[in-house]
């Protein structure tokens, strides 16, 4: 089975960040699980991860994005990601990952150059296994 180095968790729930992180590790297809609880600090994170990556802030190969989230919502974090240098952005593949059952939210999502996939919560290790072999 493939495996990547980094998953960033994009979403300000505490129990969905700590389900997914549990459906991440069970499934073993990648070393480090990074968490962000809003859209401004996955951004700082991307920032801080640069176009090499540093120990405490390896870059994302893969970051599943919630939606709905305080201080800055999902797209707005990928209204700002697209202002962004391409070599922070360069092979990240982004999959909005949500309990939206807005149908707009799906359509516009579909829009976004960035976004790869939209998917509905939980992630389940099917799911990500899937997800892993499609992408990389």
């Amino acid at each position: 089975m493939k495996k990547i180095n980094c998953i960033l968790l994009v979403d300000d729930n505490p129990a969905d960040n700590e389900f997914h992180k549990i459906i991440i590790n069970d499934s073993q297809v990648c070393d480090i699980v990074k968490i962000a609880t809003n859209g401004r600090n996955a951004l700082d994170y991307i920032i801080k991860s640069g176009a090499g990556g540093s120990a405490d802030y390896p870059k994302p190969d893969l970051i599943f994005l919630d939606i709905n989230m305080p201080g800055m919502n999902g797209f707005e974090f990928l209204d700002e990601y697209h202002k962004l240098d391409s070599s922070l952005k360069s092979r990240i593949v982004i999959i909005m990952l949500s309990t939206s059952l807005n149908p707009d939210d799906a359509d516009r999502a579909r829009q976004i150059r960035e976004v790869t996939e939209f998917m509905n919560k939980p992630l389940m290790v099917e799911t990500l296994q899937e997800t892993i072999e499609k992408y990389f």
